[in-house]
């Protein structure tokens, strides 16, 4: 497969594929790996819409955790309180839309596996 994404950034949880980023929006691909899970986060300036397209996993919104699997949707409101756990063995797959002021510095971390802030 050709690598048609405009950036990109290996994290210790995965890899995220930016594949259009305009004003207002930005579409990227985001891979967790088995057996990881992005930090615990949110935004103050975007919210963000997620569509699962391979693998399963754990969703959290706030206070409440929901299993994923491929073709489930999900919204994150501005400040929405929010991470994604791959429990399984295979790749989870997600295509998020951002939407709002899309910057990569508009992520406050809570919580974080890697040390990261």
């Amino acid at each position: 497969m050709a690598d048609n994404w405009i950036d990109a950034d290996d994290r210790p949880w995965g890899r995220w594929e930016e594949y259009l980023n305009e004003p207002g929006y930005r579409v990227k691909r985001i891979i967790v790996h088995p057996g990881q899970r992005l930090s615990l986060q949110r935004h103050e300036k975007r919210s963000e819409h997620w569509v699962i397209v391979a693998g399963s996993g754990l969703f959290t919104l706030d206070d409440t955790v929901t299993e994923v699997a491929p073709g489930d949707k999900v919204f994150i409101p501005v400040r929405g309180v929010h991470r994604i756990e791959n429990p399984g063995q295979e790749p989870l797959i997600i295509i998020e839309t951002q939407l709002g002021i899309c910057d990569e510095d508009d992520i406050e971390r809570l919580e974080d596996d890697y040390g990261r802030e």
